[in-house]
């Protein structure tokens, strides 16, 4: 028997590699008749340095989110997403985008993931971080290879 999704959420960084989990999320929407969602999380700057900055990081944190947004409604856009079905998230991006696929009531979350070597593989990823404890199933994308 094959699961039917629903409700899929796509979770994108924004970057050309979005293009191509899009993709793939799409053919998935078109293949189940499901609801597509896409969210983007902005990750505070202060964790991404560490919590040790020197300086109000707030007008630059501003300025990310209002370009962050414009970014998000323009790919969703091209995806026929409504207005309704962007979420733009401030947070960790994995507790965040669990989050919103609770309370969406997703069934699939569909993620970019690139190949991890070295450090990179030993400290983890988005993608990783979003398939432990993850509500629903995950579909990882190999993205930038």
């Amino acid at each position: 028997m094959q699961a039917a999704f629903k409700h899929i959420l796509i979770a994108v960084d924004l970057t050309e590699d979005a293009r191509s989990v899009a993709e793939k999320a799409c053919a998935l929407r078109t293949a189940f008749d499901a609801d597509l969602s896409c969210t983007h999380v902005i990750e505070p700057l202060s964790l991404a340095y560490g919590g040790d900055v020197p300086m109000d990081l707030s007008t630059i944190q501003d300025q990310l989110q209002e370009t962050a947004k414009i970014q998000l409604d323009e790919f969703a856009q091209t995806l026929n997403i409504p207005s309704e079905n962007r979420h733009l998230v401030y947070g960790r991006p994995e507790t965040e985008i669990h989050s919103l696929a609770e309370e969406l009531g997703v069934d699939l979350i569909v993620v970019g993931s690139h190949g991890r070597h070295g450090l990179a593989l030993l400290l983890g990823s988005t993608a990783n971080g979003v398939l432990q404890g993850s509500p629903c199933d995950v579909l990882a994308v190999r993205v930038g290879d």
